[in-house]
Formats: structure tokens, C-alpha cells, sequence
């Protein structure tokens, strides 16, 4: 069983060396590269107020945050919700930066210590489509995902739109010997192209006049090259002369 979890926070600024602390994470849930729908979303009380720039971007305000709990209250569920799996994030040095200082002031092994690997959708994108923009609404666009929707940004939307951009990018990754079961008695798909038959080869010999008009091609290329012709003389036919 392949078990991915797909992941964004949203934070109260761009820089947790300064201080600036997570205020939303959503995750959702891939397992054998289909949605669960077991997901986990949580807003969290950041215990300061957010910068001008990232509340414009999503709109969590210091009042809707005051009663939420507090990151301490909510790390025990969110490591059990992640451990193992592989972590799938857009950029992901900024959400994982932020990640490990959450930890750490819990005084906790780094949060990338709890799960098995990273996998940065960005890296993924710059390699399947350089000198592209690849913003997350433009992977959106690019892969006809709708994210008509997004007035806002928020970490369990966003976490379910790269979801959807994920398994579009890696889909050509899939091969018949992945772990598919096809219905017909749980068959795996890699057993099942053993079985499908190849058609018949088709070979189209060169006519006469083919013939001819090759044999007058290499003729001139002879004369033109003194009778170096590669052809005739790796076939050991005489040149002209």
C-alpha cells in the first residue's frame, strides 16, 4: 500500500526565524493514488497577529483564530496523521521550514523525522515544464483542474486542488506493473498485458522501381565520391566507375 499525504499551511507571514507561526494546515489523504477522503484540517491560534501581506492572501483574521487551539493542543493528532507516509507539498522548504520550527519549539525531532519523504510538486513542474509560470493556479490551468472557487487561499483547498494537479503531473509515471487490480478476479493489469496478443507485423517490400531508383541514387553518390559509397561497400557491391 502506497500511502501519500498531500499538504499546505497557511501562516502569519513569510519567515518562522522571525517568529511568524502557522495558522492553518490541511491535508488530504491519497492511498494507491486515490482520494480517501480521510483528511485532516485544523486552525490554529498563532498567538500573534498575522502580517498585513499574508492576511490579505488568506484572510484569517487574529479574532477567528483567538479560540482556536493552539499547535501544541493538535501535534499529537497531526503526527499520527502523517507518520510514515509520504509527504507531498508545493514549494515545499516553506511549509516544511515552518513545520520543523513548530516542532522544535515543542521541543520535538523535526517534523520531517516523523514522516518518510518529501516530495516538492514545484521541483516536479520546473522539470515537466521549465520557463513555465508554476504557481499552483497555474498547474490548475494548465491541467484543466477548476479552481474557479479560490478567492482565498486555504491550506485544506489548496492541499485538495495539488491533489488533483499531483496526480496529473505523475500520472504518466503509472505503468501496468503498478499496483492496479483490474475486476475480473483481482488479476494484476501487469499479468493481464502477458495475455493480450501482439498483431501481425506488417513489411511493405520496395517494388522494382524502388529498387531502381535506389540503385541510381547510390550510383551518382559513387561517382561524386570516387567510389567511397559507405552502402555498396558495406554490402560488398562493386562501385561504379
Amino acid at each position: 500500500m502506497t500511502r501519500q499525504i498531500v499538504l499546505d499551511t497557511e501562516t502569519t507571514g513569510l519567515n518562522p526565524r522571525s517568529g511568524d507561526r502557522i495558522i492553518e494546515i490541511g491535508c488530504v489523504e491519497l492511498v494507491n493514488r486515490k482520494l480517501t477522503g480521510n483528511n485532516f484540517h485544523r486552525y490554529v491560534n498563532p498567538e500573534r497577529d498575522s502580517e498585513e501581506g499574508a492576511l490579505a492572501v488568506h484572510g484569517l483574521t487574529t479574532e477567528f483564530l483567538r479560540d482556536k487551539p493552539k499547535f501544541a493542543e493538535i501535534i499529537d493528532e497531526l503526527r499520527d496523521y502523517v507518520a510514515g507516509a509520504e509527504i507531498v507539498i508545493h514549494n515545499a522548504p516553506f511549509d516544511v521550514a515552518f513545520l520543523n520550527a513548530e516542532f522544535a519549539l515543542l521541543e520535538l525531532p523535526e517534523f520531517t523525522r516523523h514522516v518518510g519523504q518529501v516530495v516538492d510538486t514545484l521541483v516536479q513542474a520546473k522539470e515537466l515544464h521549465p520557463g513555465k509560470k508554476n504557481s499552483l493556479d497555474a498547474l490548475c490551468s494548465r491541467y484543466g483542474i477548476s479552481n474557479a472557487h479560490r478567492k482565498l487561499h486555504g491550506a485544506l483547498l489548496d492541499a485538495e486542488l495539488l491533489a488533483d494537479v499531483f496526480l496529473a503531473m505523475s500520472r504518466g509515471q503509472n505503468s501496468l506493473t503498478m499496483e492496479m487490480q483490474v475486476e475480473d478476479g483481482g488479476q494484476q493489469a501487469g499479468d493481464l498485458a502477458l495475455d493480450i496478443p501482439l498483431p501481425d507485423v506488417i513489411v511493405v517490400l520496395a517494388s522494382d522501381a524502388d529498387i531502381e531508383a535506389h540503385n541510381a541514387l547510390l550510383t551518382g553518390l559513387d561517382k561524386d565520391s570516387k567510389g567511397k559509397t559507405i552502402w555498396r561497400m558495406e554490402a560488398g557491391a562493386p562501385a561504379a566507375g
